[in-house]
């Protein structure tokens, strides 16, 4: 049986539908959705990938 992705909501959401959701599985990809829906998706990548650009990120901000 394969672990569900977890929908998180972005700490940086403001009130209402304008923000992104983030799902992680166990040795999954890591989902992106504008929406905590699957059906919403707009970005898979790999954990590795994520955490690179997550990092990449928080240097520029």
């Amino acid at each position: 049986m394969t672990a569900q992705p977890v929908w998180q909501k972005s700490s940086f959401c403001s009130e209402g539908d304008a923000c992104v959701y983030v799902a992680t599985a166990p040795g999954s990809l890591v989902r992106v959705a504008d929406r905590a829906d699957p059906a919403h998706l707009v970005l898979a990548t790999t954990q590795a990938a994520w955490s690179d650009f997550l990092r990449a990120i928080k240097e520029t901000g």
